[in-house]
């Protein structure tokens, strides 16, 4: 801070500075929220809520998970109803050859309108899949991400595995018990390739046992999923199916996302791939983590993706910390 800035008698010198923009942004909030001009506002508010409903503190919409843009704003000059024109243009031009850019185009702008469908009416995975077929294809996957958070998803995903993983390694490799017992055959299929997508997967599905949570409760492996794949998709409420993947020198037939048990994703080039994609469809669609993989996509929101890591579980945290533990100390 500047000289000429310092506050006299603060604890650290700009404490006075801190709570007055801090009320000025409160009360600029008060305003907006006023004049109806923010989603974002106005969407918490009594009026919008219904009479059951009509608590300050129910079914309150907030980012919960660093996310940027959680309830935007329509673009200027647009209404719900051009935009639902917009949506319909949209799923004309998914029916037409080499219409990518087109395609881009009416997703970004119709962002607004999808999220606060998305966030404030909750629709089923069904009805997102009729209305917004688009948001399943890996780009828009991708792009949806960048809205939201403004940090890229599978790029950044890939990128810190590739930077952590020999710290993890030696992290999981330092374990005894049941983490030694479960990794074995893991961490052999690892040391006897160079295929960086193996590794990457093999990583993973170490990562998991390390934090406690069954590989197959993410990644289910089948060799063949024709005689009980209905029932299977029908159990799973959020799950990545990989068939044909028996031979781990050989990629699989197929990498497929179920959510709900509606197939969301399918022909994922790699098993990495599909765990980016997965993770990025909690945020498109706005889902709460399944209980059973909490610690898996912490690890992967607050370390991986550095998305809202400055609380973290303790086994998470535990695990952070000895990853950026000097070695020399």
């Amino acid at each position: 801070m500047h000289p000429c800035l310092r506050e006299p008698g603060s604890f650290n010198e700009s404490y006075g500075w801190k709570h007055r923009i801090k009320i000025k942004m409160a009360n600029y909030r008060t305003q907006l929220k006023a004049h109806g001009t923010s989603a974002e506002l106005t969407v918490n508010s009594l009026k919008s809520k219904s009479r059951e409903e009509a608590y300050p503190a129910k079914k309150v919409k907030r980012p919960r998970r660093a996310e940027v843009n959680h309830f935007p704003s329509l673009p200027s000059g647009e209404t719900t109803e051009s935009m639902e024109q917009e949506r319909v243009s949209l799923l004309g031009e998914l029916q037409k050859r080499n219409n990518r850019q087109t395609i881009k185009e009416k997703m970004a702008k119709t962002f607004g309108y999808r999220r606060q469908e998305i966030v404030h009416k909750q629709p089923s995975i069904e009805d997102i899949l009729e209305k917004w077929p688009a948001l399943f294809q890996m780009e828009e996957i991708n792009a949806e991400f960048m809205r939201v958070t403004t940090v890229p998803l599978e790029t950044k995903f890939l990128a810190q595995l590739d930077k952590h993983s020999s710290k993890l390694l030696e992290v999981i490799r330092s374990k005894g018990g049941r983490v030694k017992e479960q990794t074995t055959r893991t961490l052999q299929v690892l040391d006897e390739t160079v295929d960086i997508t193996i590794r990457r997967e093999c990583i993973l599905k170490s990562l998991m046992i390390y934090l406690g949570e069954p590989v197959e409760h993410l990644i289910k492996e089948n060799q063949d999923m024709q005689e009980n794949e209905a029932d299977q998709l029908e159990q799973a409420t959020m799950a990545i199916f990989v068939t044909g993947g028996e031979d781990p020198s050989h990629p699989p037939k197929d990498i497929k996302i179920v959510i709900d048990g509606k197939q969301v994703l399918n022909e994922a080039p790699s098993v990495p791939t599909a765990v980016a994609m997965f993770f990025g469809l909690t945020y498109a669609l706005n889902l709460k983590y399944p209980k059973n993989l909490q610690y898996t996509l912490e690890f992967v929101q607050k370390v991986l993706m550095e998305l809202g890591g400055k609380k973290m579980s303790p086994k998470v945290h535990r695990l952070s910390t000895q990853l950026y533990m000097d070695p020399f100390i």
